[in-house]
């Protein structure tokens, strides 16, 4: 057994928040990750196929999405194979158990592997995992799951729940329903060509892969142990758990849920227990609201923050880091986490401006990478494909430059380095030598540069960029910045500890702990 508490009081100390080494910058062995991966190649947006096959997300916003009728179809197949009604899955787990949720996992390169050894390490005494969102890029089909999922969680010992991302509905959702539900296709319906935007929509629709059953067969060899095996109720589901509700959404390609799931988020909701929303969309993300828009009216967000369901948390993938916002709804507090960090390329969160969203103190805000450690990797990211010596900032020098802007106190003491037992020490010489940092006008353009709102020019860190040309900012090198979530119900209490991934082979075998809190699940007994 794994002594929890104190890998995880170890991986505390060896964190981001204490030193340059924790956050992987002096990384002076790399994981063993290497070994896991299939080959060397690297996941990339830049190929033309790539982006002609993920055409459906562009398509969905011009001339409609139709991930609610085709959901409507995979639910309707899933009722007619015997699913219970409710999808509601209730795993063998003791009185205390934990699990694992990981968000955007499936490129299939060094920044998905480099997660799993961690991962594997922390979850290995965990009940089931959860994966929120983009299981497979870049479309989700289901001749890719062999190297991008049956393969990295190979060693992991229970089962494997998900809800779908947007990519994973390029494929019609074909390749997800297959391996989690066991459902088979579709049957491809036909309506012929006419001038409506869905006509239009039809004609240049990518349409899901055929399954190669041979490559499905090879992937499902590599986690055929029984206690890895689970039939997965629908694309969206309930997990009944000892004390707490597991409800995970399926929000399609444009972030939405249909009625018909409305209706039913609604009615299971409504158990007394306290519970966990898992969803494809984070609700708060980047300091911005997405309520998630139910189809018909009224929102998902009005669930969650109705008393009368007591939800404690909603974990939402997408958005490939960590963030925490503690948003005080009535007299509780309600924690909305982005987690998305399980293996896609990194977006980046020194772009992330001061936090006031749904009434969050700055604070009380929690992100990872920390944006001076995310300025500094993206100067030197650009600084190397642009041949321009001037615009890298190290990881000091980062950090005061965002507490500046922001207007905060640097996350981490500038100027330390590690001891061998993880704790944060003066450095001397060099980076970590405790002096104080200058910001000179040098470095001031160049964090302009890199992520100034007001700039004429900037160069590309943001989403939209990252949508399409990800390679330009992505990398197969440490420090990777990825993270996971571990998830602990005991005593009456939930916490949630982010855990990183930095690709440096101490911090697979105590993977840093970069964030936790801890949430109450017990409720007062009812007034007589």
């Amino acid at each position: 057994m794994v002594d929890v508490a104190r890998a995880a009081e170890h991986g505390k100390r060896a964190s981001s928040r204490v030193s340059e080494k924790g956050a992987g910058w002096d990384c002076q062995e790399i994981g063993v990750f290497q070994k896991l991966r299939p080959s060397d190649a690297s996941f990339s947006w830049l190929r033309p196929a790539v982006l002609w096959r993920s055409r459906n997300e562009v398509l969905a916003q011009l001339f409609g999405d139709p991930s609610n009728e085709v959901r409507r179809r995979w639910v309707a197949a899933r009722l007619a194979q015997g699913a219970d009604p409710d999808f509601r899955m209730k795993p063998q787990v003791d009185e205390e158990y934990s699990f694992i949720v990981i968000g955007d996992t499936g490129e299939g390169d060094a920044s998905q592997y480099a997660v799993v050894p961690g991962l594997l390490e922390v979850g290995r005494d965990t009940a089931f995992a959860v994966i929120a969102s983009d299981v497979i890029y870049p479309t989700g089909s289901g001749n890719e799951y062999r190297d991008k999922f049956y393969r990295p969680y190979k060693d992991y010992p229970a089962p494997i729940y998900a809800v779908p991302g947007n990519h994973d509905w390029y494929d019609g959702l074909g390749g997800f329903m297959r391996v989690f539900c066991d459902t088979p296709a579709l049957k491809v319906r036909d309506q012929g060509f006419s001038l409506t935007p869905a006509g239009l929509r039809g004609l240049l629709w990518r349409k899901p892969d055929p399954i190669d059953e041979t490559l499905l067969a090879e992937g499902r060899a590599m986690r055929s142990r029984p206690g890895q095996q689970v039939v997965q109720a629908a694309p969206y589901w309930v997990i009944d758990l000892p004390g707490l509700l597991l409800v995970g959404i399926d929000t399609g390609i444009r972030g939405t849920i249909d009625r018909d799931q409305g209706v039913w988020l609604r009615r299971v909701s409504a158990d007394p227990r306290p519970k966990i929303l898992i969803t494809g969309k984070p609700i708060y993300d980047r300091n911005e609201y997405h309520p998630c828009p139910i189809e018909g009216g009224g929102t998902v967000d009005e669930i969650v923050r109705d008393p009368a369901f007591d939800y404690v948390a909603a974990i939402g993938g997408d958005t490939h880091n960590y963030q925490r916002y503690p948003v005080k709804v009535g007299d509780r507090i309600i924690q909305y986490i982005v987690s998305g960090g399980g293996g896609a390329f990194m977006h980046a969160t020194h772009t992330i401006p001061r936090v006031d969203v749904g009434g969050v103190a700055e604070d009380d805000f929690k992100c990872y990478p920390l944006r001076g450690d995310s300025l500094s990797f993206y100067s030197k990211l650009y600084c190397n494909r642009l041949h321009m010596p001037w615009l890298y900032l190290t990881p000091d020098e980062g950090l005061v430059l965002m507490s500046d802007q922001i207007g905060n106190k640097p996350p981490r003491p500038v100027g330390t380095t590690t001891d061998a037992e993880g704790t944060g020490t003066a450095g001397d010489g060099g980076r970590g030598s405790g002096k104080p940092v200058e910001i000179t006008s040098r470095m001031k353009w160049a964090a302009r540069i890199l992520g100034g709102r007001t700039m004429p020019f900037r160069l590309p860190v943001g989403r939209t960029f990252h949508r399409y040309f990800s390679e330009l900012s992505d990398w197969d090198t440490p420090p990777f910045f990825k993270s996971f979530l571990h998830l602990t119900v005991a005593q009456g209490t939930l916490t949630i500890s982010c855990h990183a991934a930095t690709g440096c082979r101490p911090q697979e075998i105590h993977p840093p702990v970069e964030d936790e809190v801890a949430i109450s699940l017990t409720r007062p007994a009812p007034e007589r």
